[in-house]
């Protein structure tokens, strides 16, 4: 690739396999291997090559057919964001928030098929369960957790689904999958999700995502309370817009980060 203007060390392997991965996108989440190797001017026997290995790997999937991504690319994407800081990012604004809304704040990502709490900050009004940083929680059952699938593409989210343990934490938790699919839909729609007591008894949440400059979603922020002190109602009309108005600072600085 010298010729090419390239340095004598440039590994040509990884830069196609890594045009694989990125012949995939939201209008494409499934490709055939013919598309493939017209997006990146391989040849099919190549592009096949490539396929398979990923697919070994566990980063794309196939039903015979077609070819998609699996979660397990984020695990990529959790490397990045640990190393721009994501959670220092984030933490000045999370004390904002936790101290307007007098409620707990958290920044998780998804980290395979759970949440993982990266960054969290205690309100004036303390909560009883013991979550704190490096804790994990089941993607299905949180509200960042449903707004982090939400970003997932819908064939992703079924295969999540159809692995996931599903077991009920409390009486409250939803663990029917067609349930679960419209819950996840419905976050990916509207752009935030709320967890009525699905985790744990008396602990309700309102997540929104954060994202990247491509409009990926990358982190989730919620406020957590007792549902003693804050109803739905009130989660939607006071606190959701100071959370959407808290993810859009971190989106800026993260911005600012990778400039």
């Amino acid at each position: 690739m010298a010729g090419q203007g390239r340095t004598e060390p440039f590994v040509q392997s990884l830069e196609r396999g890594l045009a694989v991965v990125q012949a995939f996108d939201a209008e494409s989440p499934r490709l055939p291997l013919t598309e493939v190797a017209r997006r990146t001017g391989l040849t099919r026997a190549a592009a096949r090559r490539f396929l398979i290995t990923l697919t070994e790997l566990g980063y794309v999937h196939t039903d015979g057919h077609t070819y998609g991504l699996r979660p397990r690319l984020l695990e990529l994407g959790n490397s990045y964001l640990s190393a721009i800081r994501l959670p220092d990012i984030a933490l000045p604004h999370l004390e904002r928030l936790a101290a307007e809304v007098r409620e707990t704040s958290s920044l998780t990502v998804l980290d395979g098929d759970e949440v993982l709490y990266v960054a969290r900050v205690y309100g004036s009004r303390l909560l009883t369960e013991a979550i704190a940083v490096g804790t994990r929680a089941p993607a299905y059952v949180t509200s960042t957790g449903r707004v982090l699938l939400g970003g997932q593409p819908p064939d992703a989210v079924a295969e999540y689904l159809d692995r996931a343990d599903l077991r009920a934490f409390t009486d409250a938790t939803i663990t029917e999958p067609a349930r679960l699919a419209d819950e996840i839909d419905k976050a990916r729609r509207q752009g935030w999700a709320i967890a009525d007591e699905e985790l744990a008894d008396g602990l309700r949440s309102i997540a929104a995502p954060v994202r990247d400059d491509a409009s990926d979603v990358v982190a989730a922020v919620n406020i957590s309370s007792h549902v003693s002190r804050a109803s739905v109602r009130t989660m939607r009309r006071d606190w959701l817009p100071e959370l959407l108005a808290t993810t859009a600072r971190i989106e800026a600085d993260l911005t600012r980060a990778r400039d």
